[in-house]
C-alpha cells in the first residue's frame, strides 16, 4: 500500500495523510440529531431491545434469480455456489409454479436471497403475491459493488430498510462464472495495518445485518470469505462507504483517455478522489445524517491498491441510478466530472445531469507513474 499519500483538505491549504484525523465544523452528534429520520431509526433500534446480532444457522435457502435471459445472474449463482450441500432452490414469484415451500430443511422460516439486478427490484416488490409477502421478514436483500449498487431508496419506499430485514453488502468477494469447473467466489478483503491497540485493520469486507446475519456469515466464512455482522444502523455506514467508493473511484478513472483501473486512481489521482470523497461524505451527513466511520479514506485507498489492480473504471447508464442516487449525485466536483464524462468522453449520453458550465479544475491528464512515465 502506498504510505506516502497526501491530499489537500477541501477549502484549506493544508496537506494531511489519509489516515490522519480531520476536524470538521459539524459534529457527528449535531449531524445525527438534526435529522428526524435518524432520530426515528435510533428510537426504533432502542425499542427493538436487541443486544446481540441474531445467530441463525445456515441451511437450505431460496435464491430469487432473474428470469430475464439478458440479466446478470452472477450474484445469485455465487450465493448458490457457497452452499456445500447444493440444496438451495431457485425461485421467482413471477413464475406460477414457483410457490414458496412450507418448509425447507425442516424449517418453516428460512433465508430467501433476493439476488436480482437492482433494475428489477421495484417490480419484484410491487408484484409480490400474498404468499411471498407473508415471508418478507425472511428476505435477504443484496446491495453494494458493481452488480448490486445502492438500493436503499427502493427499500425505504416499501418499508424494507429496517433492523429486522437482512441486508448483505456485496463487493467483498468475486463473482466468477460458476459454470466453469472449479470456479467459486473468493475473498477480496485485505489487511491494511494495525490500529493503536495492535488490532488488525481490514478493508473491503463483506457485511450483513438483520435476522439471517448469522446464517449469511456462516455461509461466507465457511468458504474463506471474511464477513462481518452488525446492527442495521452500523451496517448502513458500511454500505454508504462502499457506495462512495464505487461512485468516486469509478468516475475519477472513467474520464481518462487511457484505460484506468481503480488501483491507478488510488496511486495517481489520489488528490482528486480524496477531495471528491470528502464532498460526498459531507452530503451524506447533510442529506441522510450518515457519518462514515473513522478511517474510511485509508480503507478505501488501501482496498483499491491491494485488490483492484485489474478492475477497470467505468460508468454505465444501466447502473447509473444505483451508483449516483441521491445524495451521491450532489456536490460541485462530482457534477463537474459527470458532465465532463458525458460531454467530453461520450459516456452516459442519455443521462440527464444538472447543468454545469465549468470543467474539472483539478483534473490531471494521463496516468503519471512513479518512474515519471505518462
Amino acid at each position: 500500500m502506498n504510505n506516502k499519500m497526501f491530499t489537500k483538505y477541501p477549502n484549506t491549504g493544508s496537506n494531511v495523510g489519509h489516515n490522519e484525523f480531520r476536524f470538521k465544523t459539524t459534529s457527528n452528534l449535531q449531524a445525527t440529531w438534526s435529522n428526524g429520520q435518524a432520530v426515528r431509526e435510533y428510537q426504533d433500534f432502542l425499542a427493538s431491545g436487541q443486544q446481540e446480532i441474531p445467530k441463525e444457522a445456515d441451511g437450505p435457502s431460496v435464491i430469487v434469480r432473474s428470469i430475464n435471459p439478458s440479466s446478470n445472474k452472477r450474484l445469485a449463482d455465487a450465493i448458490f455456489s457457497l452452499n456445500p450441500q447444493q440444496n438451495d432452490i431457485f425461485l421467482h414469484p413471477a413464475q406460477q409454479d414457483h410457490a414458496l415451500p412450507l418448509q425447507l430443511g425442516n424449517r418453516e422460516s428460512y433465508p430467501i436471497y433476493i439476488a436480482i439486478p437492482p433494475q428489477e427490484l421495484k417490480e419484484f416488490i410491487t408484484q409480490l403475491p400474498d404468499s411471498w409477502k407473508a415471508k418478507r421478514e425472511d428476505f435477504i436483500f443484496l446491495s453494494g459493488g458493481p452488480l448490486a449498487g445502492v438500493i436503499e431508496p427502493i427499500l425505504k419506499d416499501y418499508g424494507y430498510a429496517r433492523d429486522s430485514i437482512t441486508q448483505l453488502l456485496c463487493g467483498g468477494f468475486t463473482t466468477p462464472d460458476t459454470t466453469i469447473a472449479g470456479a467459486k467466489p473468493r475473498d477480496l478483503s485485505c489487511k491494511i495495518g494495525t490500529d493503536a491497540q495492535g488490532e488488525e485493520k481490514w478493508a473491503g469486507e463483506t457485511a450483513v445485518c438483520g435476522k439471517w446475519a448469522g446464517a449469511v456469515q456462516e455461509r461466507f466464512e465457511t468458504n474463506g470469505i471474511r464477513c462481518k455482522t452488525g446492527f442495521y444502523r452500523e451496517w448502513r455506514r458500511w454500505m454508504w462507504e462502499r457506495a462512495s467508493f464505487d461512485a468516486v473511484f469509478h468516475l475519477v478513472g472513467a474520464v481518462r483517455e487511457e484505460p484506468t483501473t481503480l488501483k491507478d486512481v488510488a496511486l495517481y489521482y489520489e488528490q482528486e478522489a480524496s477531495d471528491m470523497l470528502w464532498q460526498v461524505t459531507s452530503n451524506l451527513r447533510g442529506w441522510l445524517a450518515v457519518t462514515l466511520s473513522y478511517g474510511f479514506e485509508e480503507r478505501l485507498f488501501g482496498f483499491a491498491e491491494a485488490r483492484c489492480g485489474d478492475v477497470k473504471c467505468e460508468i454505465s447508464e444501466d447502473m447509473f441510478p444505483f451508483m449516483y442516487c441521491p445524495p451521491l449525485d450532489k456536490g460541485n466536483m462530482l457534477i463537474e466530472y459527470l458532465n465532463y464524462a458525458k460531454q467530453e468522453r461520450g459516456l452516459i449520453p442519455n443521462i440527464q445531469l444538472p447543468k454545469c458550465d465549468t470543467k474539472p479544475s483539478l483534473m490531471r491528464q494521463g496516468n503519471l507513474r512513479a518512474d515519471g512515465v505518462i
